[in-house]
């Protein structure tokens, strides 16, 4: 198991939780409460409440906003000239602490009397613990508490603390109300305690620090001496520190800690559905490592190192790593279609709609041959490919003795995220290794088993000279910010998806992104058009595979063929082949169709059908798309069929690459100069001569 699915499994056991909110959450800077988080607080443990958790709060915050009530009153009733006079900070921290209390108690009582809950008040000082009896009966009081479903509060009674500097000592039991829920999260038999702070968790560094990494989970023995903290909270008395302190002794001792943000409106019903947030402390997390579960940076390193290692190879050698993973692909097709399969009975069981199963299946319904052996036929189609790498594209003599070079090299490392689709996978990992390109691949959890077994059986082929680590598997989605941060090792993202994936995507990240956005497919149906001949073409384009984005999604026609019965056959056509018809405007009040609610717009493939050659030379040259076809379908849009021998993507964009992406979308070049000595000075000691020369082979 991966660290994910062990945190999982811990959290599915979860009855009872703890919850301590920091300073930082229920108050504001000026410290006054902040009564949205507060109110988004008391909305998740109403939910936990409902849904059968035991659910105890310790909370932080009475000092503060005691602090703010003082100050505003001796503000309301002091005089000018009062106010003239320096306001030192000599608010009496007990002082604060009682007032604060009962203005907070009142808070969140109001606030779960609204949601129809109940909430108890116990204050509890680190004397107590000292003493079986109190401990006893603690446990009896909340466990009677808890079994009315009444939420219990707790807070440290700074108030009447014998210790004389309350916000410093570290002395006694607990120190602050953080090693309180350590305390109480052990003495009451929690099964998790989730810190609530102002940052998404525990970090390397100072979060503030751009090179600080969010640690998911907290390893005593490795991170205890690399950890840099940052200033404590601005109106608590610990930060991080103290929460690392609390949720280390915790989790050692056998509860469970999460570390993540109280910002965050919905993070405490996140961790509890296992999602990976903020940082895990669990006894046992330095086992978890051992499972050889490496960072984002660590895999996109790996890959680069592994890539220039297969750049050094001959062509030869690069062609005899695709032909093995052709072999391997067939040899292992019984397994590799076993666990596609098991794929798709679980995305049938999960209720996922037909389009993407029909994407998901290696077994298409109308192939008529093995899937497996076609994207094996393809690979070999690749190694049989003109060499890629090093090629020189352009050749100029600069100066006597001075050449210059224009030469083709890979991009580096490429990151793909796609959704469903395994097959792409194959696809992907071929260009690569053809490119001489490192891959980070993250497919869709509903083709986990697939994406596993065909990266298994990919991997294995590659020779240890290069390292099965030139393509990596992402296996978990919270893996994907980490990745998108990576700009100074991740040369390019290629999302493969849904509009809203790609957009995403583009919006968070630095790297360069090669997608498309809407990517609609248009067939126009001229008014020369061969009726017969539109027909098949648009039956070809809407239905040999309509999950496929170079499916045609809108059909164009000719104001004439309404009249003169094209119209009508075209429909006729699409209506026996069970195609669901929406209309524009005219169409939808000639047909009697229901109108579409919108219009896309965004060129994937643009299709003409017509006899007239003017016509059809007219559209070719104007129509902006990122491919335009006259009198075939727009299915024939695909890399396989281009004879690139595969794809990475389609892409609409300009840069750097149009339409189906293959070997020479993944390439970029770079500048050699053969000299003998020469320097510019000034340009004084060189006679240019710009002379372009023959490319040799």
């Amino acid at each position: 198991m991966n660290i994910m699915d062990h945190t999982r499994q811990f959290v599915k056991s979860v009855k009872r939780v703890v919850v301590k909110v920091g300073t930082a959450v229920v108050t504001r800077s000026d410290g006054r409460l902040a009564l949205g988080r507060i109110g988004a607080l008391c909305d998740q443990l109403k939910e936990l409440n409902t849904n059968g958790y035991e659910v105890i709060l310790v909370t932080s915050g009475a000092v503060g906003v005691g602090r703010q009530r003082l100050r505003y009153r001796r503000l309301s009733n002091s005089s000018f000239s009062d106010l003239q006079r320096p306001q030192g900070d000599d608010d009496d921290g007990k002082a604060c602490a009682a007032v604060g209390q009962s203005s907070l108690m009142a808070l969140y009582d109001t606030m779960f009397s609204q949601l129809d809950v109940t909430s108890s008040q116990l204050l509890v000082n680190d004397g107590f613990f000292r003493d079986a009896a109190f401990r006893k009966q603690l446990s009896d009081t909340v466990n009677s508490l808890l079994h009315l479903r009444v939420i219990p509060i707790f807070n440290e009674n700074d108030a009447v603390s014998t210790r004389k500097a309350p916000y410093e000592d570290s002395s006694g039991i607990f120190w602050d109300n953080d090693s309180l829920a350590g305390l109480l999260a052990l003495e009451l038999k929690a099964d998790l305690l989730v810190l609530l702070s102002d940052v998404e968790g525990l970090y390397s560094g100072p979060p503030s620090d751009p090179k600080s990494k969010l640690i998911h989970t907290y390893v005593k023995e490795k991170h205890q001496s690399e950890i840099t903290f940052g200033d404590k909270s601005r109106l608590g008395r610990g930060g991080m520190t103290a929460k690392v302190n609390a949720a280390v002794s915790a989790a050692y001792s056998g509860t469970p800690v999460i570390i993540t943000s109280g910002y965050v409106t919905d993070n405490i019903i996140r961790v509890l559905q296992g999602e990976r947030i903020g940082t895990v402390f669990h006894k046992d997390a330095h086992l978890w490592i051992n499972t050889k579960e490496v960072s984002a940076r660590e895999m996109a390193v790996a890959a680069r190192d592994s890539s220039r290692r297969l750049q050094v190879l001959s062509s030869e050698e690069r062609s005899k790593i695709l032909l093995a993973v052709a072999d391997a692909l067939e040899n292992n097709e019984s397994m590799i279609r076993s666990e596609n399969e098991a794929d798709i009975v679980a995305a049938e069981g999960a209720g996922y709609e037909k389009p993407l199963i029909s994407r998901l299946s290696l077994k298409p319904e109308k192939a008529r041959t093995s899937l497996i052996s076609n994207l094996a036929k393809s690979v070999r189609m690749l190694a049989d490919m003109e060499e890629p790498i090093g090629q020189i594209l352009k050749r100029t003599e600069l100066a006597d003795n001075l050449t210059l070079e224009k030469i083709s090299c890979p991009l580096g490392v490429i990151l793909i995220i796609f959704e469903s689709r395994p097959d792409a996978l194959v696809q992907i990992a071929a260009l690569a290794i053809r490119s001489g390109n490192g891959l980070l691949l993250k497919g869709g959890k509903e083709a986990k088993r697939s994406n596993e077994v065909l990266h298994k059986v990919i991997t294995s082929a590659i020779p240890d000279t290069v390292g099965d680590k030139l393509i990596g598997l992402v296996t978990t989605r919270e893996a994907i910010p980490d990745l998108l941060k990576l700009h100074d090792v991740i040369d390019l993202v290629v999302p493969r998806g849904s509009n809203e994936l790609v957009s995403q995507i583009k919006d968070t990240t630095k790297i360069p992104v090669l997608g498309h956005s809407d990517g609609i497919c248009h067939v126009y149906v001229d008014k020369k058009a061969n009726i017969d001949m539109a027909k098949q073409i648009i039956k070809d384009s809407k239905t040999d595979y309509p999950a496929a984005c170079n499916a045609m999604e809108t059909l164009l026609i000719h104001k004439d063929l309404s009249t003169n019965g094209g119209l009508d056959q075209l429909v006729v056509e699409l209506k026996n082949q069970g195609v669901e018809l929406y209309g524009g405007p005219r169409a939808s009040a000639l047909l009697n169709i229901a109108e579409s609610s919108s219009f896309h717009h965004d060129s994937h493939t643009e299709c003409i059908v017509t006899e007239d050659l003017e016509v059809a030379e007219t559209f070719l040259c104007q129509v902006d798309s990122a491919a335009v076809f006259h009198n075939a379908s727009t299915r024939f849009c695909d890399g396989a069929r281009f004879g690139l021998g595969a794809e990475v993507g389609i892409s609409t964009g300009r840069i750097h690459a149009r339409g189906p992406v293959g070997v020479e979308g993944l390439l970029t070049n770079r500048w050699i100069l053969r000299g003998n000595g020469q320097v510019v000075d000034g340009d004084r000691g060189v006679t240019y001569s710009h002379k372009e020369l023959p490319i040799k082979a």
